[in-house]
């Protein structure tokens, strides 16, 4: 019998791909709502508006930022798996305007079928990420498990005055998206080997690419609003976002940026079903213009993974904002307003 170490891809264990995998917004929602709130004066951020970590003041000039995140293989090679992962993990740090410390890992493993050796690839990515992040990953916890999943729990810091929160959009901001989206339609195209190189080699530079330069940035503007573009896709986070901050907002389809096989693999099918849970999830508050054809819908949904800041920005600080991504090399780009306040509705043209 062939050995399955050597005949099967990291991609083939997975039931989704990378964020794709997360339980459903729905689910989730119906999950968190049945819990009560957790309040301490000490507890600056916490679940109540479903922002990226949770923030603990430590005293008038620090504050803990506290967050996790793992999931199933996304691409084939276990390095550049590891260091998504990790990338990702400590995205909801940036997205809360901190900056990452310490990390822990968190791995479920199949060792009698994929072995050590592939796992130690896999830790090296995550510690790859995190040299380049400037925090440490030491030790964690690890279980079998016939799927291999893989993050980290990360804690950072942040000055208790300078946190964004997913709840300060306020009317009249400017709607600015630092990475383009379609991770998701690619890495599906990878699990059904539908992909093209240069479409797979631009997603993973995406995916490996930290939002640190991204939080800078939006800290240089003042930026009080933010969230990070993960498994609920634009529109999931959006609406999120939105409701949280009691705003209604007007997204521009044509304006937002999509990484080079996005479109094609989702004209050719490649929804993957985290993307068509987003769709349905953001539905009671979306509504599009006639000419927003069915691919920028599935855009718009498309569960990504480490993606980039989705930022609430001031008119008069956009353009120096937008100057410092692009001077960055990053393909941000304004892409909608928050028009009025209002319920968390979204129209998009």
């Amino acid at each position: 019998m062939d050995d399955v170490r050597t005949t099967k891809r990291l991609t083939e264990f997975s039931h989704g791909a990378g964020c794709g995998c997360k339980i459903g917004p729905d689910e989730l929602a119906d999950v968190l709502g049945r819990l009560a709130p957790t309040r301490h004066p000490d507890l600056l951020v916490g679940t109540d508006t479903g922002d990226d970590a949770a923030v603990w003041r430590l005293d008038a000039d620090r504050a803990l930022v506290v967050t996790t995140d793992f999931f199933t293989p996304l691409v084939d090679d276990p390095r550049t798996w590891g260091r998504i992962a990790a990338t990702n993990a400590a995205s909801d740090v940036y997205a809360m305007g901190g900056r990452p410390l310490l990390a822990l890992n968190l791995v479920a493993w199949p060792v009698d079928v994929l072995g050590p050796e592939v796992l130690a690839e896999v830790l090296a990515g995550g510690a790859d990420a995190a040299a380049a992040g400037g925090w440490l990953a030491v030790g964690g916890h690890s279980i079998d498990d016939p799927e291999p999943k893989y993050g980290q729990a990360v804690v950072g810091e942040v000055h208790p005055d300078r946190i964004m929160t997913n709840a300060a959009l306020s009317e009249g901001d400017v709607v600015v998206l630092t990475k383009a989206l379609g991770t998701g339609a690619i890495t599906t195209a990878v699990k059904f080997e539908r992909s093209e190189p240069d479409w797979v080699a631009a997603a993973i530079d995406s995916m490996c690419t930290l939002n640190d330069t991204a939080a800078h940035a939006a800290a240089g503007a003042r930026v009080a609003a933010a969230t990070d573009v993960t498994g609920f896709g634009l529109l999931g986070h959006l609406k999120k976002m939105a409701a949280a901050s009691g705003v209604d907002v007007e997204l521009r389809a044509a304006d937002v940026p999509a990484l080079p096989g996005a479109r094609e693999a989702l004209a050719d099918g490649m929804v993957s079903g985290g993307t068509r849970r987003n769709a349905a999830w953001a539905a009671d508050v979306t509504t599009f213009a006639d000419d927003v054809d069915e691919v920028d819908r599935w855009l718009l949904a498309d569960a990504q993974t480490s993606g980039g800041l989705l930022l609430g920005v001031a008119p008069d600080r956009v353009g120096g904002l937008l100057d410092a991504l692009v001077d960055a090399g990053l393909p941000a780009a304004a892409i909608g307003t928050a028009v009025e306040e209002g319920p968390g509705r979204i129209a998009v043209a």
